[in-house]
């Protein structure tokens, strides 16, 4: 591996956890160990069809998912559904009232008519595509995260637990939504007779890929220590959400970890600068807006708890720590277990913080990733502002240090 000399700012969470400053070299998470395209994302990026051209499907869908469509167009106009699964829901409900904001439509957090005809203009951008998983994914030794910290230091990186979490995260979907997507391991409507006979890239082919993959697991893998077998495998034709805005412009990314992180979970490097964050407790949403006012994207966030309840009040920004350590310190949690001592856990995906780290002049803030990305917008957390991975390594990709931060509830 390339050992990379990062500047990694180390948070102090009053309730997220506690870190100090320092420069740290670090070696680059495997989970980030991507097969790089030339222009910098990976092989299964997406390839959009021109505005008024309609997008070649090799393998029709069986059904329409409209809903689906409608979380992948607002996902890459950065309006972010959160986790895109075809379902209404709080995550949605937030994208579709940014978008209607940003767009001057009545704000109803609905797919009524006047935003169906705003969003109609990407109607060439299908709700799914399919994708072949990578050959070198199968050479990833997957492995559970401990739960306690002290077996969490341990490790080199906190990293995906299985190729399945790893495809789930580069889609911004669950491992559920593919299993639905994939009905008997195969591309939902891939049922031509001559699409089944056989070859790499069919349902033959997968069946084949699976057992291959199967055999290969090493008994570390396989053990009741390990992760459960995946459903999905290296080399094998899936059909996922139709993620894109992901095209990476390696010129401007000085760090090639980073640059394989933002690859690892679909993000581009093309976004809008972001002069002011507000993130707003009842609404469990993050705004981000240009220096001229408009808005330009919107993130469901989950903002505190009774315990560690958001700071409300204007704060700056010092630092954006990408792929953090994480120093976690027992004093700072209520819930810490009484036996908990102070560790220095390596970064990753399945890190307390995820993949980036914003550190906020309130001392011991600050707004970050999370392991969990279902749970966002539905459960409480730390006292910081948490995203989905993909959601805070897109915003980090918006902000500097001059960016001002509005908490209100």
């Amino acid at each position: 591996m390339r050992t990379v000399l990062a500047a990694v700012a180390l948070m102090a969470l009053a309730a997220c956890g506690s870190n100090d400053h320092d420069k740290t070299r670090q070696q680059p998470t495997a989970a980030a160990t991507v097969a790089v395209a030339q222009n910098g994302a990976d092989s299964m990026a997406s390839q959009d069809p021109a505005a008024g051209e309609q997008a070649r499907i090799d393998i029709p869908d069986s059904q329409s998912r409209p809903i689906m469509q409608a979380q992948v167009v607002l996902d890459r106009q950065g309006f972010g559904p959160g986790v895109i699964d075809g379902k209404m829901g709080i995550s949605t409900e937030n994208a579709l009232q940014g978008f209607q904001e940003a767009h001057g439509l009545q704000v109803t957090g609905k797919l009524d008519p006047a935003t169906q005809q705003a969003l109609g203009q990407w109607n060439n951008i299908p709700a799914t595509r399919v994708v072949k998983i990578p050959d070198d994914w199968g050479t990833r030794q997957y492995q559970k995260v401990p739960k306690e910290p002290e077996d969490q230091a341990k490790l080199q990186e906190l990293g995906y637990e299985s190729l399945d979490e790893r495809l789930a995260e580069r889609f911004h979907t669950t491992s559920e939504v593919l299993d639905q997507l994939n009905p008997n391991g195969q591309p939902a409507g891939m049922a031509s007779p001559t699409l089944a006979q056989g070859g790499a890239n069919t349902a033959q082919g997968n069946a084949k890929a699976a057992a291959t993959a199967a055999a290969s697991l090493t008994p570390a893998a396989s053990s009741s220590n390990g992760p459960a077998q995946p459903g999905f495998h290296a080399g094998q034709l899936v059909r996922v959400p139709n993620v894109g805005a992901d095209r990476i412009d390696p010129a401007v990314v000085e760090d090639k970890t980073w640059q394989a992180t933002l690859a690892s979970l679909g993000v581009g490097t093309d976004q809008p600068h972001v002069s002011k964050i507000v993130v707003d407790k009842s609404g469990g949403w993050l705004k981000g807006y240009d220096e001229a006012g408009k808005l330009v994207a919107t993130f469901t966030v989950t903002t505190g708890s009774q315990h560690d309840p958001l700071p409300l009040g204007t704060w700056g920004i010092t630092t954006i720590s990408r792929n953090p350590h994480f120093n976690y310190n027992p004093d700072l949690f209520w819930d810490a277990g009484a036996n908990d001592t102070k560790q220095r856990l390596p970064p990753g995906p399945n890190g307390p913080v995820g993949v980036v780290w914003i550190d906020l002049t309130k001392e011991h803030y600050g707004i970050h990733g999370t392991p969990e990305p279902q749970t966002i917008g539905r459960t409480q957390s730390h006292g910081c502002v948490r995203l989905t991975n993909w959601d805070a390594a897109r915003l980090a990709q918006m902000i500097d240090t001059k960016t001002k931060v509005v908490f209100q509830a």
